[in-house]
């Protein structure tokens, strides 16, 4: 009986390590085994029956570099393609080439209104010019009566064209359509500020030049209520110079005299 005993402890230490189920010879990690293959070769039905249930090649999934097929995004004009260049040293391309269609026309945006600047020596006709057309200027001899009362008042020039522009100023952030300014405006340096303030407030600038004889206007300065001495209209007939599309007018308009033009 004792050797009985002993040789049963000794088989059931000499056996393989189980599981807690308790089934002999089974490996711990069954991950770590491999697939059970048979130990036999296979009949020629039994291949067919294996290669049967394996699912189509087309519905194998594909290897990972294989090329995925471009997707598809809906025609609309908040999406825009584009194409990269094969190489980061290439230069761009052009935009049809890079979108595959044609830049669209870019649109100009349309003028606020319009300011017209008068150019012209006294007595060359621009206040009449204004008269017949029914329109109230901004005039520096207006303002000159207006703060001085006195039309003459030639000392304080440099406050009456710095109030005038304020004037001006205020019209167009009340975006008035027209506006005049009535003044001599003789030389490209003394319309540059009304041109740039009109412009950079959305304005076109229109010009309208007095081409006016020195001698027309003298006579007629003779005539005038306020004459002018001969000697300023010398010096301001001088330093009188044409307006040009390049100083930024987009129009302008050329007044003379009959029989001089």
């Amino acid at each position: 009986m004792r050797k009985w005993m002993r040789d049963r402890i000794r088989r059931k230490k000499t056996q393989p390590a189980s599981e807690s189920t308790g089934r002999i010879g089974q490996p711990k990690d069954p991950a770590a085994a491999g697939a059970l293959q048979p130990a036999y070769d296979l009949s020629q039905d039994e291949q067919a029956a294996a290669q049967a249930e394996k699912p189509p090649r087309e519905l194998q999934r594909p290897p990972r570099d294989a090329q995925r097929a471009p997707r598809e995004f809906p025609r609309s004009p908040n999406v825009q393609m584009e194409t990269q260049p094969e190489s980061p040293t290439q230069p761009p391309a052009s935009p049809a080439e890079a979108t595959g269609q044609p830049p669209g026309p870019q649109k100009a945006r349309a003028p606020r209104g319009v300011v017209v600047l008068t150019i012209g020596l006294p007595g060359s006709g621009k206040t009449t010019w204004f008269k017949r057309r029914g329109v109230t200027p901004l005039s520096s001899d207006l303002l000159r009566n207006i703060l001085f009362d006195d039309i003459t008042e030639q000392r304080y020039q440099g406050l009456v064209f710095s109030t005038l522009r304020s004037l001006l100023r205020a019209r167009l952030i009340a975006r008035m359509p027209w506006n005049y300014v009535d003044a001599t405006n003789l030389s490209p340096r003394e319309r540059r500020q009304w041109i740039r303030m009109a412009r950079s407030m959305g304005y076109e600038v229109h010009a309208v030049f007095f081409d006016v004889p020195l001698e027309v206007c003298l006579e007629r300065n003779r005539r005038r209520e306020r004459v002018v001495p001969e000697d300023i209209m010398q010096r301001m007939a001088a330093k009188l110079r044409p307006p040009t599309f390049e100083e930024g007018f987009s129009k302008v308009i050329v007044v003379r005299v009959k029989g001089t033009s």
